[in-house]
């Protein structure tokens, strides 16, 4: 068993009933259990790539491993065919660790150590990015492909005199972008340096980025499909690619918290429902489903951090054993997760229908 075979707590159930995630619960965890898990589905990861391929047929994505490093979401993501946006060392260690070759991966950090380039270099990663001169001259030590980032053509330039190979330009119009004429712009001012080809680069790779939600493609992909056509058409020779991290995983996952702990701080119940601002979507469980009178509320992590305040909240009495599920939890939440103070990082449950796991020939 290698280290990352090890680090790896997934626990992959086939189920031939749906996949709500209630029914998905393990009854131990139920009963007596404190340590809080996640419930992934990875039919909602396959439904995403789906969906994608629909809406967005001439962009192949790349996933953000840092958005959700689970090794069964990266064998997912892998078998389906995407490519793999990397960050570090260590995340192109995971991805090659489950058979991507390095075609399929961008090592795309806006710095990045030098002993990672040299690493990336070694295992045949020579696709880039870069977007000052910094950046460059450390990449010229490896001499991979690149992929310029930033709309300046001085960058061009210097790029040219180091003799380094730009293969095109990448751009990230913000994560959660919800400005469809954003798309637009950042593609055509991606054109305006395509047209400074005469320098003496072959331009032929277009990276849109990141940063799509889990909901609303379909407007954006309008956009996108439409400045693509117009800037960039099938017949232009340009291959373009994304790094959606958050829009596979995000609602492929359910945290639930086991409350263990609890303070009265005010005796008379509030008549308010809460805020329509409430950003996550919370089901208690065992005490009933949004039940009344809601309370004003705070809710802590376990540690004894004052950073750990998780959020204040309208929500039912709780009692001590009770089970919050957070939904919406697959994106920026278990790589992110922590063992300060000595609590478990959660178990992740995976469920899957037997369709999904035999198309794709996953293993446990």
């Amino acid at each position: 068993e290698t280290d990352l075979q090890s680090m790896e707590t997934s626990r992959i159930e086939v189920l031939e009933t749906d996949l709500y995630v209630t029914k998905s619960i393990p009854n131990n965890y139920l009963q007596g259990s404190e340590v809080p898990f996640y419930v992934g589905n990875l039919d909602s990861v396959f439904e995403k790539h789906q969906k994608w391929q629909t809406l967005l047929p001439r962009v192949t994505p790349f996933y953000a491993v840092k958005c959700n490093n689970n090794l069964a979401v990266l064998r997912t993501l892998s078998a389906l065919g995407t490519g793999f946006d990397c960050a570090s060392k260590r995340e192109i260690e995971m991805v090659m660790s489950i058979g991507v070759t390095p075609d399929k991966i961008i090592y795309a950090h806006a710095t990045k150590p030098q002993s990672h380039i040299r690493y990336a270099c070694a295992q045949g990663v020579d696709m880039m990015t870069f977007d000052n001169e910094e950046e460059l001259l450390k990449i010229t030590r490896g001499h991979p492909n690149i992929i310029v980032t930033h709309c300046m053509g001085s960058l061009l330039k210097r790029a040219n005199e180091l003799d380094l190979d730009v293969k095109g330009v990448s751009f990230h119009v913000g994560s959660l972008c919800t400005d469809s004429v954003a798309y637009r712009w950042a593609i055509e001012e991606a054109h305006h340096v395509f047209e400074q080809r005469l320098i003496g680069f072959h331009l032929d790779l277009l990276d849109i980025g990141g940063g799509f939600s889990g909901h609303g493609l379909e407007m954006m992909s309008k956009a996108i499909n439409e400045a693509l056509d117009e800037f960039f058409p099938a017949d232009s020779g340009v291959r373009v690619i994304a790094e959606p991290g958050r829009y596979f995983v995000d609602s492929a996952f359910t945290l639930a918290l086991n409350v263990f702990a609890r303070k009265k701080v005010w005796s008379l119940p509030i008549s308010q429902k809460g805020s329509s601002k409430e950003l996550l979507l919370f089901c208690v469980w065992s005490s009933g489903l949004y039940t009344e009178p809601r309370y004003q509320s705070v809710i802590w992590g376990p540690t004894c951090a004052s950073a750990d305040r998780i959020m204040d909240v309208w929500m039912p009495e709780l009692n001590i054993g009770d089970w919050i599920l957070v939904d919406n939890f697959g994106a920026y939440t278990i790589p992110m997760s922590t063992d300060f103070n000595g609590f478990e990082k959660p178990t992740i449950y995976l469920v899957v229908t037997p369709q999904i796991w035999k198309m794709l020939n996953l293993k446990v």
